[in-house]
């Protein structure tokens, strides 16, 4: 009998393109050898191209199959992604304050690619105020950076201004992700204790990325969860999505064409 592989568990929601959600999570994960285990928070009627409705999973339910799965299985990592309301988030703090030991990446899902609020205003403030003290990384885009920090993001020079400003201000290392702004390279900047660190991969231009912020945060999970630095975790996701971006295709049906990362990668 071989050994098990190390465990990660994603608390997010479930898309049904599953191009981002927890099934991209769990795609993620396979590609790493890793075991995915799954916390549904929202059941969302989506595309790459719209949102069409969203379903809440009661909070008290999210929070029983995070202490179950705690309780059941040797959790080497855990990612959050789309939390969607204040009593979500509530009731999961309940559980994960009890595991301080173990790597947490929050992934703040505010809003999906196609523009659509997944986020309920009062659980920005439980965000802020409560999950990030216990993370052990961030990882904001451009514009779920600005609302964390009040600041405007234009520049490489304000990733990393800002970068410091949410490390200092939430005590929790920030990889600030610049897929937004213009230029040939996509330049991600990580703000840890030990200093700052660029994260630089040349840019694909695609006509869609639904699903980037939930493949890197569980790819990087997956890498500390098989023991790598956070550098180096981070270092290997980065890698990882820039491959699903290169090999990355696109749907067409009824003329309307839906992109979709290829997170089945392998190289």
């Amino acid at each position: 009998m071989s050994s098990p592989p190390p465990v990660v568990l994603t608390i997010a929601g479930s898309d049904c393109s599953a191009g981002a959600g927890l099934q991209a999570d769990l795609k993620t994960f396979q590609h790493f050898h890793v075991h995915g285990l799954t916390a549904v928070t929202c059941v969302v009627s989506e595309t790459a191209n719209l949102v069409q409705a969203i379903h809440a999973v009661p909070p008290e339910f999210v929070a029983d199959q995070v202490a179950l799965l705690l309780d059941s299985f040797p959790v080497a990592a855990i990612k959050t992604g789309m939390l969607f309301s204040a009593p979500h988030i509530e009731a999961l703090l309940a559980v994960l304050e009890k595991h301080p030991d173990i790597p947490l990446v929050v992934d703040p899902v505010m809003i999906a690619s196609t523009g659509d609020s997944l986020l309920e205003p009062e659980a920005i403030a439980a965000i802020r105020d409560r999950l990030l003290p216990l993370a052990t990384l961030v990882t904001p885009n451009l514009p779920e950076a600005e609302v964390l920090s009040g600041e405007t993001i234009r520049s490489i020079d304000d990733l990393e201004r800002v970068a410091i400003l949410l490390l200092e201000r939430f005590g929790t290392a920030c990889l600030l992700k610049g897929g937004h702004l213009d230029g040939p390279d996509c330049i991600d900047i990580l703000a840890e204790p030990g200093g700052l660190h660029r994260f630089t991969e040349a840019r694909i231009p695609l006509p869609g990325s639904h699903g980037t912020g939930c493949t890197f945060s569980a790819a990087i999970a997956a890498n500390l969860a098989l023991g790598l630095p956070l550098i180096g975790a981070i270092a290997a996701a980065k890698t990882y999505l820039t491959a699903t971006l290169a090999k990355s295709y696109t749907f067409v049906m009824s003329g309307t064409q839906i992109h979709a990362l290829n997170q089945g990668t392998r190289f």
